[in-house]
């Protein structure tokens, strides 16, 4: 069974000596070979005779290994269900058959070749330093090759056993040429008859003599504990990398270690005579761009319909129509794979994880059909007696339409009187185009009375807006500009389609160390403020006048929103609460029996004496040390209660905070994490430059389309279950997935497993049901049904895999697991199982050939590049100089993400604006995130859904300058310009409308930052071009593709 691959050519596949010094940060790990998704029970290749392996070089060769953090910590519970999710090291056994060896020991290769001999090697292999430029004799020390963190230099040196010349020249070039001429051909099909290339196979393992150097060993023997990380700096400043001396190719040692950035890997050596290098051409590996815009032309402005079982959908990045035949928009559900292996085994040997991520709100474009809604009166929605799932299109009619089969449990269930329906010639009820819960995957029942609290129907929600009025916020000028914003914003209320207002009702506190209650009922003249300064015991002080209707109290709240800032003008209190306020939000929901929301706008640590009083535990020490996590771990106690009393009363919280030091954002943000809210943070807020940027958030977030007091369950068929859920929600038990509320960008990534095995001919079903409070206060039950493909064919799971619902799960299982885990750990189980997945398809689904080609399935063939991106971002660096807010943050922000969301934060667009097409609708097409791509005379635009650049290279045309910023050159350009000026001239009209529409498109507001090229502010630019080296540590996507190319070869062999 010929299966189609991403061939790609041999220059991967060379051992190369830069990356040898990954080992420590990827390589080294716990003594065994946990690929499992966090946690399934690791499993091993089968090992290699050990004949074939070579103990370690005399010590000679081998100086001590540099540290590496201890191994996976035993006894972990995650998520209280799954204790010791990492099981711990076991006894230094040699997992793959190898002894244990430290990482340089393969250092020396076993002949010394002559120097002639190398240089004729070097030439054919076509190695390529991917430098830039030619790599001549030895360079200065200073120059980019002993300066970048993994340079790849020409010689062969670590664990790649030199070949004699003779054979091996004609070899290499013969393979690379035919790989490379259709550098981004979908897919290269391969013939079963021998390998693809013209050139000779090759004979037996890449290396019968020995295994790779650094990466030789995949997990054996136990490694010296130290600080964990990407590296670890050595004895001398974090600058250096120090590294022990190693033997050189020659065996004199290499220069010692190299300056470099932390997080570097040992230099190459770099004092090598010989002929300039072949490059190795970037544009031939697999890139994002291309498969997005492959994707793009293949399936863009179709339309998508469901009616087929396990149908792959188009990527994320595609514009498509969905119609609804019988399974949910994959605008709802998007699945890792669309075709489950039949056994538990099949899933354990590829390791693809098997998730869905529901988005059960989102939104759907003008020209789809909203949800229908479904009333069946006083009888609620027909249900299985066995399992509960709803009625849907899985439940096959039976015995003339009196009785039906249940997709989910098989039960038999008997039709009610007044549901009973005739079947046609085709065992299909006469009704079934009438019924949506019959023909459609999405829809909604309207609950009955049984489906809400008490026996009794909800009132509508309130939004609660309170304003932190210490004098940090009355300073800035926040406080007038939200009491300003909210006059015009509680017009735009969300409301139900067709309802002249919103029935949301809405009050107001502020605060400081005490709390201010304001009294806004329609029949006063002035509102009325009262003072609760007892935090520890909240109370809410007035029930009738403290929740309005907007429409009816409008004059008593616009008085009120123009007090507000002059009543605290004079304040010189800077102490603030926090647990209190939201505490006063759960109080006044409860009195008024409703749900809703807080929108809490704060700006410092709660200090002042009051339940959940927080202190400064921001310890720089603590990175890249065991103790790591619990800079990310929220302090217990009372938030904890608080996430519970809110959830239990359906009150979701969500907080914009202004900080200008740390905040603990860890613990603030723990409530708003487990209640379905969201966090906004503007570090040192200033109203000039980041007032826009806020009230966009704040728009987005009063407008968006939510369901309140939600609780959601996910049913499947037999033969597998739902085993774990990521994303801002509330577990009590295994099952119920609970959401204070839950908006349109909320996603939730469910994990499945095996229970039993699955039937081909059936396939697998799911169901997510949600049971929530609509905006205008009634109960309704929102049902999602998706079907997907059984197969014992491990081809066919990686035919239908989805990169980017992939790279969401392992993104959330990776934040979860650096809760309880050194990072360390944690990326060594991201590489590690991003080389079994890929060795697997290698194994059993590709057609043979030669080792030194990497074969990637074509769905999975850019996963490389996510993953890499994955492991550079701020949560999984460990850096000391990054914000623990900031990586708390992201790490929580990602938890609620979907599919496109974390698509486009690993992967941004770049799009090139200095050549624009003025009359042309259509945005310029995107480049690749790397340097490479920038040009000096160009204009770049880079968003990734959080952030947002404007690049101008140092030769942009003053044309271009003078059009977009009115200015005659880029030197005129001054400091912070929050938003370009309003020109009138086709281009700026341009530009400002592809900024504006992609800031429209994403669920969060971004702040455009302008950065000249070789200015300052390029550095924090750069970190988003994510192909290349990583800042703060880091592979390039090039170093990473060739290092997880050895580790597939490591287990294969």
């Amino acid at each position: 069974m010929s299966q189609q691959g991403y061939v790609a050519a041999p220059p991967y596949s060379q051992a190369q000596p830069g990356i040898g010094g990954y080992q420590g940060g990827f390589g080294s790990g716990p003594g065994q070979p946990l690929y499992g998704h966090y946690g399934g029970p690791p499993q091993a290749f089968t090992a290699p005779p050990t004949g074939m392996m070579k103990s370690p070089v005399s010590s000679a060769a081998c100086m001590p290994p540099p540290p590496v953090s201890s191994q996976y910590n035993p006894n972990v519970q995650q998520n209280g269900a799954h204790p010791q999710r990492f099981p711990g090291p076991p006894a230094a056994s040699a997992t793959f058959g190898q002894p244990p060896q430290s990482p340089y020991s393969s250092m020396a290769p076993p002949g010394q070749p002559a120097p002639q001999q190398l240089t004729n090697q070097i030439g054919a292999m076509s190695l390529g330093s991917y430098t830039q430029g030619p790599m001549q004799s030895p360079p200065p020390p200073t120059s980019s090759v002993a300066q970048q963190p993994f340079q790849t230099a020409p010689p062969p040196a670590m664990g790649q056993p030199q070949m004699p010349p003779g054979p091996q020249s004609p070899l290499m070039p013969q393979q690379m040429s035919p790989p490379m001429s259709p550098p981004q051909s979908p897919a290269v099909n391969m013939s079963m008859g021998g390998p693809p290339m013209a050139g000779p196979p090759m004979a037996g393992p890449p290396m019968a003599g020995q295994p790779m150097g650094g990466m030789g060993r995949p997990f054996p023997g136990p490694t010296p504990p130290g600080p964990g990380g990407f590296q670890q700096p050595g004895p001398g400043a974090v600058g250096t990398s120090g590294y022990p001396l190693q033997a050189g190719q020659f065996g004199g040692p290499i220069a010692g270690p190299q300056p470099c950035m932390p997080g570097a890997f040992p230099g190459a050596p770099a004092a090598l005579a010989g002929p300039p290098q072949k490059k190795l051409d970037p544009d031939a590996i697999p890139s994002i761009t291309q498969v997005i815009e492959d994707d793009r032309a293949q399936r863009g402005g179709q339309v998508f319909s469901t009616n087929l079982r396990g149908q792959v959908p188009p990527l994320v990045t595609t514009d498509f129509t969905a119609q609804d035949q019988g399974n949910a928009s994959p605008r709802f559900i998007r699945c890792t794979t669309y075709s489950l292996p039949c056994t538990a085994d099949l899933a354990k040997q590829c390791q693809v994880p098997l998730a869905s991520i529901i988005k059960p709100f989102a939104s759907l474009p003008k020209n789809e059909t909203p949800l229908y809604v479904v009333n069946h009166g006083e009888t609620g929605p027909i249900r299985c007696n066995r399992c509960k799932a709803y009625m849907c299109p899985y439940m096959q009619f039976i015995d003339g339409g009196r009785r039906y089969q249940c997709g989910f449990c098989n039960c038999v269930n008997e039709v009610p009187v007044f549901y009973f329906q005739h079947l046609d010639h085709m065992g299909r009820r006469m009704d079934f185009y009438e019924r949506p819960e019959l023909s459609l995957g999405s829809y909604e029942f309207i609950a009955t009375m049984d489906y809400c609290k008490n026996n009794k129907p909800p009132n509508p929600p309130a939004y609660i807006f309170m304003i932190d009025v210490s004098y940090n916020n009355i300073k800035s000028g926040l406080v007038k500009l939200i009491c300003d914003e909210l006059k015009t914003l509680l017009e735009k209320l969300p409301r139900e389609e067709g309802v002249e207002s919103s029935v949301i009702k809405v009050g107001f506190v502020t605060y400081n160390k005490i709390l201010h209650f304001y009294n806004v009922k329609s029949a006063l003249a002035q509102p009325q403020m009262m003072v609760v300064s007892d935090t520890a015991e909240m109370f809410v002080p007035l029930l009738d006048g403290f929740l309005v209707n907007y429409q009816d109290s409008r004059a008593v709240i616009y008085n009120l929103l123009d007090q507000i800032p002059d009543m605290f003008a004079d304040t010189n209190e800077s102490e603030t609460v926090f647990a209190p306020v939201i505490q006063a939000g759960v109080e006044a929901f409860k009195a008024a029996e409703c749900s809703g929301k807080l929108f809490i706008f704060h700006s410092s640590m709660p200090t002042a004496e009051a339940p959940g009083k927080l202190k400064n535990r921001d310890d720089k020490k603590l990175v890249n040390t065991e103790k790591e996590k619990t800079l990310f771990q929220p302090q217990k106690g009372v938030y904890e209660q608080l996430s519970k009393d809110c959830v239990a009363q359906g009150c979701c919280v969500d907080l914009f905070l202004f900080p200008s030091q740390y905040v603990d954002m860890a613990t603030m943000a723990d409530v708003p994490s487990h209640t379905g809210g969201s966090v906004y943070k503007y570090n040192n807020f200033q109203v000039e430059t980041d007032g826009e940027h806020f009230l966009r958030d704040l728009r987005k977030d009063v407008q968006k389309s939510i369901g309140f007091d939600a609780i959601m369950r996910v049913r499947t068929s037999t033969g597998f279950r739902a085993t774990d859920f990521f994303g801002a929600i509330y577990m009590n038990n295994t099952t119920d997935i609970e959401m204070a509320a839950v908006d349109c960008d909320k996603a939730v990534t469910v994990e499945f497993k095996h229970d039993d095995t699955l039937n081909e001919e059936t396939g697998a079903f799911m169901q997510c049901a949600v049971l929530y409070t609509t905006i205008s206060g009634q109960r309704r039950l929102r049902i999602h049904n998706l079907s997907l493909n059984c197969s014992s064919q491990l081809s066919e799971l990686y035919k239908s895999c989805e990169t980017d619902s992939l790279i969401n799960f392992f993104a959330k299982s990776a934040y979860r697991a650096i809760l309880n885990q050194p990072l360390k750990n944690v990326k060594d189980i991201l590489v590690n199982q991003t080389a079994h997945m890929l060795a697997c398809y290698r194994k059993n689904c590709a057609s043979p050939s030669a080792a030194s080609q990497l074969i990637l399935p074509d769905a999975m063939k850019v996963f490389p590049v996510y993953m890499n991106s994955l492991m550079k971002t701020a949560p999984l660096v460990g850096s000391t100089e990054l914000s623990t807010d900031d990586r708390a943050h992201q790490r929580l922000s990602v938890m609620a993400m979907g599919v496109e969301d974390t698509q486009l934060l690993l992967y941004p667009r770049l799009i090139p604006l200095h050549n624009l097409d003025v009359s042309s609708e259509a945005l310029p097409a995107p480049v690749r995130c790397s340097e490479e791509r920038l040009a000096d005379s160009g204009m770049f635009l880079l968003e990734n859904g959080h952030s947002m650049f404007l690049w101008l290279g140092q030769a942009s045309p003053p044309d271009l300058v003078q059009n977009i910023f009115n200015l005659p050159s880029l030197a005129h350009l001054q400091g912070h310009m929050p938003a370009l000026p309003e020109l009138d001239n086709p281009v700026s009209k341009k530009v400002r409308s592809i900024i504006s529409s992609l800031l429209e498109k994403r669920p969060n507001s971004m702040k455009l930052q302008i950065v000249r090229q070789r200015d300052k502010p390029e550095m924090l630019f750069r970190q988003f071009l994510v192909e290349d080296k990583g800042l703060h540590g880091g592979a390039s996507y090039m170093d990473f593709l060739c290092y997880v190319h050895r580790e597939i070869r490591q287990l294969l062999t």
